[in-house]
């Protein structure tokens, strides 16, 4: 039986380029993963969600505004509601200061469009609700919540929630805490209210 022995004209890897290979990969992953930054990603994405959340919310209450004769907007002028998994006394008054003169209002599980945590009843357009359920905060927390606060007088309303990226957050390249023509450069604010004061 005769063996077969590699002749010296064969290439292969030796373990030192194997290794010098495998350290280039990983210094490479590295710097990749340093870069992309993903619990940033992760950020910004839940930004994402909570700005287009805001946009459909804006525009159900809008046309809800629109097409019902007598539209509730809310039981009274002086609360705020809120979506958390957090209890009413963690939120503090005013959905932790968001609003001076509200009194909040947690719905922890109230989630459909005729009796949610916004207390608008979408049932009642003549085209049918434009949401299945209100949207709620990615994380849904005491710090990361949807608020929503009502003028029932002048049937304007207010919607507000903290970002959490750098992006979005005021200062940010995306910043949409300061420029969106509310009072606090610390959340986002959306709606109706003159100024978005509440």
């Amino acid at each position: 039986m005769q063996q077969s022995h590699r002749s010296s004209g064969e290439k292969g890897f030796t373990l030192i380029e194997l290794l010098v290979v495998i350290a280039i990969v990983a210094i490479l992953a590295t710097v990749l993963v340093i870069t992309l930054n993903p619990a940033q990603l992760l950020r910004q994405a839940r930004d994402s969600t909570r700005i287009s959340d805001f946009s459909s919310i804006k525009s159900a209450l809008s046309l809800y505004l629109a097409d019902v004769a007598s539209p509730a907007l809310a039981s009274s002028s002086s609360n705020c509601h809120a979506h958390t998994s957090s209890t009413t006394t963690a939120l503090g008054s005013g959905c932790s200061g968001r609003y001076t003169t509200a009194t909040t209002v947690v719905t922890s599980s109230a989630r459909g469009v005729s009796n949610g945590w916004i207390p608008a009843n979408l049932g009642s357009i003549s085209s049918g609700a434009p949401l299945s359920v209100w949207p709620i905060d990615p994380i849904n927390n005491a710090t990361y919540f949807y608020s929503y606060a009502a003028d029932t007088t002048n049937q304007t309303f207010e919607l507000d929630a903290k970002m959490e990226s750098t992006r979005y957050a005021g200062g940010g390249s995306n910043d949409v805490e300061t420029t969106d023509g509310g009072s606090s450069s610390t959340l986002y604010e959306v709606g109706t209210a003159p100024g978005l004061s509440f």
